[in-house]
């Protein structure tokens, strides 16, 4: 295993546990919660294979439902953004860009990346929260779910981008 499997293993963990232990107690208005598992996702390059995006993002979802009894929602949610998430990264990525791409604020813009951040996470949520509610019968609510959440886990992994990539240019400025 190499040192970016070894890095994507940590920032699962650490992304898993802070969605288990805290954002699962969050509820915003009683009913939306923000899911920012799939910021594991969407800052995958584009250079991993596309069956590496889906093994990573069914691993995680899988692990969200074991300890959040969410019965295959968390894993089907994650799988389809893993499987979407190159055709949307295509309407907001630079067009001259032609090897292995990582999306960043840096290489995208803060406008390009926030607005990517939110369509991968409105597609993540709207299918955890249909699959969830799976009925019509209290769509408001559900739709209030799906952009409560939607709209804080954009403006959390929009953060943790922001604060992940300062650090990491004070350390190349350090050196």
């Amino acid at each position: 295993m190499n040192h970016k499997t070894f890095t994507r293993l940590g920032r699962m963990a650490l992304l898993l546990l802070v969605q288990i232990m805290m954002l699962n107690h969050m509820h915003l208005f009683g009913y939306a919660t923000p899911l920012i598992m799939g910021y594991m996702i969407i800052c995958m390059e584009t250079g991993v294979s596309r069956i590496s995006h889906l093994w990573w993002g069914f691993i995680m979802g899988l692990i969200y439902d074991i300890f959040s009894n969410t019965m295959g929602m968390g894993a089907a949610s994650m799988t389809l953004l893993a499987m979407m998430k190159p055709y949307i990264l295509k309407l907001y990525m630079p067009r001259d860009i032609v090897e292995s791409f990582k999306p960043t604020i840096q290489s995208m813009t803060l406008s390009r990346y926030t607005w990517y951040t939110l369509s991968c996470m409105a597609l993540m949520h709207c299918t955890f929260y249909f699959l969830e509610a799976f009925t019509l019968s209290d769509l408001l609510l559900t739709i209030g779910a799906m952009t409560g959440g939607t709209l804080l886990a954009t403006l959390f992994s929009v953060c943790i981008e922001y604060i992940v990539h300062t650090k990491l240019e004070e350390r190349e400025v350090a050196k």
